[in-house]
């Protein structure tokens, strides 16, 4: 199991720890795709150098 799957599973099941419903659900999806994001992050599938890299010469 490589980084990207243990994050993904890892943000679903801390998504499961809140109460049911929609909200529920609202917060499960995005605990899971920040754990993705994370996952890929680890794995170097997802550069965020562009993002948070040093800024432009003037």
């Amino acid at each position: 199991m490589n980084a990207t799957q243990t994050g993904i599973i890892s943000g679903l099941v801390l998504g499961l720890a809140a109460t049911q419903g929609f909200i529920a659900f609202l917060i499960t999806l995005a605990v899971g795709v920040i754990g993705l994001v994370v996952g890929r992050v680890l794995d170097g599938a997802l550069d965020l150098s562009d993002l948070f890299g040093k800024g432009r010469d003037r």
